[in-house]
């Protein structure tokens, strides 16, 4: 079974108490940012290596560590082949600093975006209007209604309910 299923399976059963998988994640939470503050700290370095390999860098298992590759996975220059990973496969750390600020904004994960690190990437103007760019690419903007009897906006000259409105 590759890693990913299996840390599917652990990540996200719902047969698990709740209790226990609130600890489950609060205990990766903290993990995962560890791992982020050591990326951040040199975020031009090329980190690569196998799944094992990278998970006793930053001293976490197996699955904590494909449950980081997971998440950071969209945010990467080149994705891992996350859904086939085994212990030996060879992936890569290197992301698009724009991009994993964006997703920890979109994932409203303020324990990473907030990280002092981020401060030496991007000034603070930067950071606002990434946060901003981010926020608005979610907001539905509903135009104006138009009324049956309005012109149709297709510039036809005819009355909306006599032409697009049909």
């Amino acid at each position: 079974m590759a890693l990913l299923q299996e840390w599917h399976k652990i990540a996200y059963n719902e047969k698990t108490d709740r209790g226990q998988l609130q600890k489950f994640w609060q205990n990766y939470f903290l993990l995962e940012k560890g791992i982020y503050e050591k990326l951040l700290t040199n975020p031009d370095e090329a980190v690569e290596g196998t799944v094992k390999e990278l998970a006793e860098k930053y001293g976490v298992s197996v699955m904590e560590m494909t449950g980081f590759l997971d998440g950071i996975n969209d945010s990467l220059v080149t994705p891992n082949p996350i859904e086939e990973m085994e212990e030996d496969t060879k992936v890569s750390l290197a992301f698009d600093k724009e991009k994993l600020y964006k997703n920890m904004v979109d994932a409203k994960a303020d324990w990473l975006y907030e990280l002092p690190m981020w401060d030496d990437i991007f000034d603070k103007e930067t950071q606002k209007k990434l946060f901003l760019e981010q926020k608005k690419s979610g907001t539905v903007v509903v135009g104006k209604k138009i009324g049956r009897n309005d012109p149709c906006p297709c510039g036809s000259g005819k009355k909306y309910k006599h032409c697009c409105g049909k």
